[in-house]
């Protein structure tokens, strides 16, 4: 498996059930699709500056990572877990998924 960077994908109530206690969470999406509203609490690194700013990303906990969808988050955790970061998770279905699933939007 050389060459083969682990992440897990992770679903909405997953996020919901521990982002208060062990979480970081980063959201790669672009000023403007954070002005539109992001999950509380989440720190915002837009995709293209996370190879600039990875080293604010902490490695204490577990990181969720989000976007709208969940696929530039999942290219945000490949990035990451090629360069050595461990408990990288992407969040299945993004910002979307948690909306449908009635979750708050700040």
């Amino acid at each position: 498996m050389f060459g083969m960077h682990q992440f897990k994908e992770v679903d909405v109530h997953y996020l919901a059930n521990n982002k208060d206690q062990v979480i970081h969470l980063i959201d790669v999406r672009t000023e403007a699709e954070v002005s539109r509203g992001a999950i509380d609490g989440a720190i915002h690194i837009p995709l293209h500056l996370i190879p600039l700013r990875a080293h604010e990303i902490p490695q204490d906990k577990p990181v969720v990572i989000y976007c709208n969808s969940g696929a530039r988050s999942a290219q945000a955790c490949a990035f990451l877990a090629a360069k050595g970061y461990e408990n990288m998770h992407n969040l299945s279905g993004g910002i979307l998924a948690w909306a449908r699933s009635g979750m708050p939007i700040a």
